[in-house]
């Protein structure tokens, strides 16, 4: 009997901001690679995801959501980092929430960038545990009249329905190809990046308005200590000095409680105590300086 062909490829998740391109990364591979929040425009790098199976390797990029630019440099390289990553991948997910019919800002990701596509696009609805089932055919009815989709996926990634579903449909579309990355890797993320996007997931999770898109975090320091407990030093970057009063809080609790709760998850994550000190400073206008995005990794 031969052996089954072994798989391996590159899938780029898109999608419009608050899809639920992170939540369904995190599905796929059982583990938290990439934050989520309610609040759009959450991802801003691009994140890499690894699922490891016994016949493939499936590599995800999460990216960025695409919108139209506002006036901030940021969001113009957040658009940037997503759809550059078509040109680089074996398969395309494209995320649309369910709904009654095909949004404008879905129409407009199909007609600027999917059209220069040239490997498999698979449609993945989203959200279908919040709409009736009556209404998903004559939605991917619509789709199917819009862009000649490689298949059509419903889902709901935050319950885990019909995910299987849509890595088998992914797997399908791999080429052959060798292992990238040790079965026991999950992303290329380093532990300290990965602590920084904690930490601005439970500022987002805790605050409104304008604070959660006003907001970097750099880890300055990690280290382990003798013990074997990991240290880390993070600095918050606001753009006003009202801002920082409203993320340090009352007599500083807003900032303790962003720090309780992103040591928690720290510590389950890396399996080990964790002392986090967090600190906040203010640069100005940080979304649209040059150099400040180099410093923070986003340039």
């Amino acid at each position: 009997m031969k052996n089954k062909l072994f798989r391996s490829g590159f899938v780029s998740i898109i999608g419009r901001p608050n899809v639920g391109k992170s939540t369904l990364l995190n599905a796929a591979l059982k583990e938290k690679v990439a934050i989520i929040s309610e609040k759009p425009q959450t991802t801003r790098n691009r994140i890499l995801g690894i699922r490891n199976t016994k016949q493939s390797q499936m590599i995800f990029i999460d990216t960025p959501g695409i919108h139209k630019p506002n006036k901030y440099r940021l969001n113009e390289i957040m658009v940037k980092t997503a759809v550059d990553t078509l040109k680089e991948v074996d398969v395309v997910a494209f995320i649309v929430e369910a709904g009654d019919s095909a949004g404008s800002g879905d129409r407009y990701i199909i007609a600027h960038f999917l059209n220069d596509v040239h490997v498999p696009v698979v449609l993945v609805i989203n959200k279908v545990d919040l709409v009736k089932k009556e209404t998903l055919l004559p939605l991917i009815g619509e789709y199917n009249r819009i862009y000649k989709f490689a298949e059509i996926v419903p889902v709901s990634a935050l319950k885990g329905d019909n995910v299987e579903r849509f890595l088998d449909v992914l797997e399908g579309y791999l080429p052959e190809g060798p292992k990238y990355y040790p079965d026991d890797v999950y992303t290329d993320q380093p532990e300290r990046f990965i602590a920084a996007e904690i930490v601005r997931e439970k500022i987002i999770n805790r605050t409104k308005e304008e604070i959660p898109y006003s907001i970097a975090v750099s880890v300055e320091e990690f280290k382990e200590r003798e013990n074997g407990n990991i240290y880390i030093s993070a600095v918050i970057y606001v753009e006003r000095d009202s801002q920082k009063g409203i993320l340090i809080g009352k007599s500083g609790k807003m900032l303790k409680d962003v720090g309780k709760d992103a040591r928690e998850d720290i510590e389950a994550l890396l399996g080990t105590k964790v002392y986090l000190e967090l600190w906040v400073k203010v640069k100005k206008d940080w979304r649209s300086d040059k150099k400040i995005l180099k410093e923070l990794g986003y340039e």
